[in-house]
């Protein structure tokens, strides 16, 4: 799963047509830890129609700043440049799975 790592990034991320799942984290938290496999097993799933990425908060304070990140783990569903979603904390693998679900692309 590939991170963002600055704000070029972000806006190359957000300018394509596909929906967008970012994931603020952080290295030393617990539940971003526990989170981070199901997160890799979904951006592997679901890697042609979603776009799934996560952003460190400790190297990106302006992208978690601009989200209003308060508690990690926090994601964010964007379309179309929009949050359309947002959750915080740790989710199961299920709840994820039915956001993903909620915004794709019809075939």
């Amino acid at each position: 799963m590939k991170e963002i790592k600055d704000l070029k990034d972000f806006e190359a991320l957000v300018n394509q047509d596909k929906p967008v799942l970012l994931d603020f984290y952080a290295d030393w938290c617990g539940p971003c830890q526990t989170l981070l496999p199901t997160v890799e097993k979904l951006a592997e799933k679901y890697e042609n129609d979603f776009e799934i990425r996560k952003i460190n908060v400790d190297k990106n304070p302006q992208l978690a700043q601009q989200f209003k990140v308060r508690s990690i783990p926090a994601l964010f569903v964007l379309k179309d440049k929009k949050v359309e979603k947002s959750l915080v904390g740790l989710q199961s693998e299920h709840a994820l799975e039915q956001v993903i679900q909620e915004f794709l692309i019809p075939a």
